[in-house]
């Protein structure tokens, strides 16, 4: 048995007895080092045509020190699972910044570098940690047209978008990921182009991970961009059989709430949920104290409501120590039998009677 695969069977048994806990902002930590220009382009890139700040999954190559050490924080926080440093590692983000044939790299480079903190923290504490490859909804959407004046047009195809996943996922499993997190869904048929070409790759490499998958509702209608609600969100992508499904970014818990509500209801496997620190202010700013947001995933908790918590935008390593307090001890969530039945979706569910 590979260390991978026993990694997994510790995943699978941990997750049976606890409410696991994943990281929290990783944007949020880098903006406190107050990086520069020269700090994204190192020696590298220095001559490299476009502006490179901001582009976040590229400090993976020229400050992996920042980056690691960001990993350790979550983890010294209670972490069990962190995400690598990958959100827009495909090519078609990294296109924005004529980086797009660093795609594999990143993925690599990134999933190498969050299983050297895991491991280091694990040995140190006896526990077993674990690495989730990160991959982002990418810059487009394939539901959507960009140009109001163009409903038909579309900047992004299914197959440039399922290659783009595909690729991604090649580089986080080959750089040592536990588990491949789909996230950040704002279109499902962006993700479910990604889906199928990392069903793909499983194929091609005779290997399966298990995938995480997590959307977001970007409004109080309680539906993704492309319109759908979140029972028809999970009948769009449960043919995969994830590990894991769940809602991140976009709202703070308090709002996220009957969302994650109602996929616990009707989802047949592991739940997460990991909110925003609140909403943010007029200054783009998070101001939920980790006491606040560790509040709201306590009573998530003890509701029976998640299986994996953690948190995004806004949140901290002290937000995630508060969140693991939170649920500490507490039963996860049980798993419902779901009756078989043709269950379909467009923007709502259908389910046929019988």
């Amino acid at each position: 048995m590979s260390s991978r695969q026993i990694r997994l069977e510790q995943l699978k048994a941990l997750a049976a007895r606890r409410v696991l806990i994943l990281d929290g902002a990783m944007g949020t930590m880098i903006q406190t080092h107050k990086l520069t220009e020269q700090d994204f382009r190192g020696e590298r890139f220095k001559d490299h045509p476009v502006d490179l700040q901001g582009n976040n999954d590229l400090l993976t190559l020229t400050r992996p020190d920042v980056i690691k050490a960001i990993h350790r924080e979550y983890l010294e926080a209670g972490a069990d699972i962190i995400e690598t440093n990958t959100f827009n590692s495909t090519s078609i983000s990294q296109a924005e910044y004529k980086l797009e044939q660093l795609a594999y790299e990143l993925n690599f480079e990134g999933a190498k570098l969050a299983r050297a903190a895991a491991d280091e923290v694990a040995a140190e504490t006896d526990e077993p940690r674990f690495v989730a490859g990160a991959i982002g909804p990418t810059s487009r959407t394939a539901s959507l047209s960009p140009d109001v004046n163009n409903p038909g047009f579309r900047n992004v195809t299914f197959d440039e978008l399922r290659e783009a996943y595909k690729e991604a996922a090649r580089g986080l499993i080959d750089g040592g990921a536990d588990t491949l997190m789909v996230e950040t869904i704002f279109d499902t048929l962006n993700a479910k182009a990604g889906l199928f070409g990392i069903l793909e790759l499983f194929e091609e490499i005779g290997e399966k991970l298990p995938i995480q998958i997590s959307g977001t509702i970007t409004d109080l209608s309680g539906r993704t961009l492309s319109g759908q609600t979140t029972e028809a969100f999970w009948n769009s992508v449960k043919h995969v059989k994830p590990f894991s499904i769940g809602l991140n970014c976009a709202f703070g818990a308090e709002q996220m709430r009957p969302y994650v509500a109602e996929l616990s209801r009707v989802a047949d496997t592991y739940v997460s949920a990991y909110p925003n620190a609140g909403l943010p202010n007029e200054f783009g700013q998070y101001d939920e104290a980790p006491e606040q947001t560790g509040g709201h995933l306590h009573n998530w908790g003890k509701d029976g409501l998640v299986n994996i918590v953690g948190g995004c935008c806004g949140t901290t390593p002290s937000h995630i120590r508060c969140i693991a307090e939170g649920v500490k001890g507490m039963t996860p969530r049980h798993i419902p039998e779901i009756g078989k039945k043709l269950r379909l979706s467009g923007l709502e569910p259908f389910e046929a009677q019988s």
